[in-house]
């Protein structure tokens, strides 16, 4: 397949604008010969190892390359070759502009995850393949472990308008994201876990001012986040902002489906937040920490308070117990109660897309990755991938399969891992407590009590499922340029906070009412 004319336009990740000129599904779907029969394996054998290029985020991990232990561990346990170069995450921005550049190179991966919506451009121009006919016949582990009314909202979704299924969705059954607070540093100073935003202050004061982590320095940060006011979702979650991962998001307000950013909720919010920082009771770098800025600020035995996913708790700890030989706490905090105000933390059962496949006229290829979902969805498999390489992963110790500690250094970064694609609270703790050794228990069991404790404050928003193709047209809205603009200037005390309705009617000028509109109609339609 030739993609053209992608220049600069794949550079600033403009795919909505990019034009694709290649061969069409139709052809893929020819190999499908004939239905297997029952009991068989449904992806047809092909002769050697066909190797695949796969994709999706790493946080610091070693790539897989040709003949690695993990290229080696995917090829005996999958069946098919795995190649994954090392592409930092860092937000999605640096994986979608290494993903750019491959397209425009015409060198598309055979498989992988698609971000900030390329999906629907991908889709409308051939670049994809139709998997409507494919994933029941090559791949039924896909569309059995996905729940029916999931592939419903992907078909109503397809930007073609013909009801098709061209991305295989990630789904989470729980709140995995939550506010988290350190209960030991309470326990120290006398104080009780915030019922209360008066309280929540409190606490916040005493983290700042009667130094928890006892190093005799005033240097604890009570809380924070980071660049573009992402990761700070609890500050907004007292207000009943909807918000995912520092993404306004949309749910209903006022009884009609509204973009959170917009609300009356989100200028309460952010009126608070910017008087939590000037007093000094949030990191003064929280608008220009990245990912590893942040962590490396907790991993140092600073962070009173962050957000983030519940159950990985355990990464923090044992980094904190080893740069500072500190076993803290990290538990789940409640909401906040503010008066008027009904909090709760976002939970989006419908995920981002987990994985898109290459529209190929090479059929081996096409057959291999229907061959590689088909075997990664099947739930017998889901330990061993979790578990990874014996060694490097994971270690055997009195017949037990205990999970290593993460090292960067040495780990490939196991790209193939069903749990964090199609998660339910119970699997998610049992795969857990099941690869846990005893000398990790401590910190581990903190995330298993978390997941269970967190969904006391969770809820599904109005907006789950909403197709990105809302955005088109509208880019700045869709990566929230003007949202980011006026709520750092708010946050930083460079505006008042008089100038959000200033921003309210910016954003609605400048596309916002037409993207209302749109969402507004998708929403009727998956609510009939």
């Amino acid at each position: 397949m030739a993609i053209k004319k992608l220049g600069v336009l794949a550079l600033t990740g403009a795919l909505a604008a990019t034009v694709f000129t290649g061969c069409s599904s139709n052809s893929d779907k020819s190999a499908a010969s004939s239905s297997p029969a029952p009991g068989q394996s449904t992806a047809p054998k092909t002769e050697g190892i066909v190797e695949l290029e796969v994709w999706d985020g790493n946080n610091g991990f070693k790539p897989i390359t040709r003949g690695s232990k993990l290229y080696d561990f995917y090829k005996e346990k999958l069946g098919v070759g795995i190649i994954q170069p090392y592409v930092e995450w860092n937000g999605g921005t640096n994986y979608l502009n290494q993903l750019n550049l491959k397209i425009a190179a015409n060198e598309m991966p055979d498989m992988f995850q698609p971000v900030q919506g390329i999906e629907d451009s991908l889709a409308k121009n051939g670049a994809i393949a139709d998997l409507t006919d494919l994933l029941p016949k090559y791949a039924p582990n896909v569309m059995q472990v996905i729940p029916k009314e999931v592939w419903d909202v992907v078909k109503a979704n397809d930007p073609t308008g013909q009801g098709k299924i061209y991305y295989v969705p990630g789904i989470l059954d729980y709140g995995r994201e939550t506010g988290l607070i350190r209960k030991d540093w309470l326990d120290k100073l006398g104080l009780q876990m915030p019922k209360t935003q008066d309280d929540y202050v409190k606490v916040l004061e005493a983290f700042r001012d009667k130094d928890p982590n006892g190093n005799g320095i005033k240097d604890e940060l009570p809380t924070g986040g980071r660049e573009q006011a992402a990761w700070m979702d609890h500050l907004f979650a007292m207000y009943g902002v909807a918000m995912f991962e520092g993404k306004p998001d949309w749910d209903v307000y006022d009884g009609k489906l509204t973009y959170a950013a917009v609300t009356p909720n989100m200028k309460a919010s952010l009126e608070f937040i910017a008087k939590l920082y000037k007093d000094g009771l949030m990191d003064k770098e929280s608008l220009l920490n990245n990912k590893a800025k942040w962590e490396g600020k907790n991993d140092s035995n600073l962070v009173g308070n962050y957000f983030h996913w519940e159950e990985s708790v355990f990464e923090r700890l044992e980094n904190i117990n080893k740069n500072k030989g500190v076993k803290g706490d990290y538990s789940v905090l409640p909401i906040p109660e503010v008066a008027s105000y009904k909090g709760f933390y976002t939970l989006k059962k419908m995920q981002p897309p987990a994985w898109v496949v290459k529209n190929t006229k090479d059929q081996t290829k096409l057959m291999a990755t229907l061959k590689l979902l088909n075997n990664m969805y099947d739930k017998k498999n889901w330990n061993t991938l979790f578990l990874g390489v014996e060694g490097m992963h994971y270690t055997m110790k009195d017949g037990k399969a205990t999970k290593l500690p993460e090292d960067k250094s040495t780990q490939e970064n196991l790209a193939i891992n069903p749990y964090l694609y199609v998660a339910t609270a119970d699997f998610s703790a049992e795969l857990y407590k099941s690869t846990t050794s005893e000398d990790r228990k401590w910190a581990v069991d903190q995330g298993i009590r978390n997941i269970q404790e967190a969904q006391k404050y969770v809820k599904v928003i109005a907006g789950d499922g909403m197709p990105a193709s809302v955005y088109d047209g509208f880019a700045d809205i869709n990566n929230r340029t003007l949202y980011v603009e006026y709520a750092t200037k708010i946050i930083l005390g460079q505006y008042p906070i008089s100038k959000f309705d200033e921003f309210v009617d910016k954003w609605n000028k400048s596309g916002g009412e037409e993207v209302t509109k749109r969402a507004r109609d998708w929403y009727a339609k998956v609510k009939k």
